[in-house]
């Protein structure tokens, strides 16, 4: 288990998550999961199809409950975390609604929230400066590219000045160029808003590039068995893909999936 840190974002404790306990087609998805994440770290989730990554971040929204343990984000339990909207989620579909303007796609989670139309104009106009689309804040949905769409997303998942960022494969869909695009829009984003992002990935160099640190997940049921710490420090480009730290860290967590039958195809992960 990871050594508590002061005000920690998110704390998982012995966390098991069963489904359809009992039963005969019972799935054990998730054992014994202890890891915390740091206030403006980036964590991202590594794992072979099927491990839980996805379910492991759906319990932190506390979309889903836990079997046993305890899950603790922005220093409370996780059930009124999501009551006080302490986080924003944003996943492989946009989920923008099409008969709203981007800015108020944006605006909504402030209308759920009560916020004024002008203060909830202000803070949209905001967001989308943030991620420079304030030229589009009158279109539809529809009307941007995926990677535009994505970045409306993120800035809908930010509105309501959300601390921590939930992330689920949310580039996956995109062409490689407009990921690597969005990945470093994503880190600056990150950076100008010191926010906590645990980020869900398929992908090797990806979850590299972005991440803090990157945990490991094995085959169902999933259990932590790495955690990488990348070391790449906060300011990265391109050039970071090219260094050579870049492609030790990729080594390390590709051999880490990988466990002690090293030369073994790793099922279902993304290693582009």
């Amino acid at each position: 288990m990871d050594t508590a840190v002061p005000n920690p974002a998110v704390v998982v404790s012995g966390v098991r998550k069963v489904f359809n306990r009992g039963a005969t087609n019972q799935v054990d998805a998730l054992i014994d999961i202890d890891f915390t994440v740091q206030r403006g770290e980036f964590v991202s989730l590594i794992g072979p199809s099927g491990c839980g990554k996805s379910t492991l971040l759906r319990l932190i929204a506390d979309l889903i409950e836990p079997t046993d343990g305890t899950l603790v984000v922005n220093g409370k339990p996780a059930h009124q975390a999501r009551l006080d909207q302490d986080y924003g989620i944003a996943s492989q579909h946009s989920g923008l609604f099409d008969w709203r303007t981007v800015e108020r796609n944006i605006e909504l989670p402030l209308e759920l929230k009560g916020w004024d139309k002008s203060r909830r104009r202000a803070r949209s106009a905001e967001m989308l400066a943030l991620v420079k689309l304030s030229e589009f804040a009158t279109h539809m949905p529809w009307q941007l590219s995926g990677g535009m769409q994505q970045r409306v997303a993120i800035a809908r998942a930010l509105a309501a000045h959300a601390e921590l960022l939930l992330m689920d494969e949310p580039f996956g869909a995109l062409d490689e160029m407009t990921r690597e695009h969005m990945q470093a829009e994503l880190l600056r984003i990150c950076s100008e808003t010191g926010t906590t992002v645990v980020f869900v990935t398929h992908s090797i160099p990806e979850a590299v590039y972005l991440a803090d640190r990157v945990v490991v997940m094995s085959p169902r049921p999933g259990r932590i068995t790495a955690m990488v710490d990348v070391g790449l420090g906060r300011d990265r480009s391109e050039l970071t893909r090219e260094a050579t730290e870049f492609f030790d860290r990729v080594t390390e967590v590709r051999e880490a999936l990988r466990g002690t039958h090293v030369g073994d195809p790793i099922m279902g992960v993304d290693d582009r």
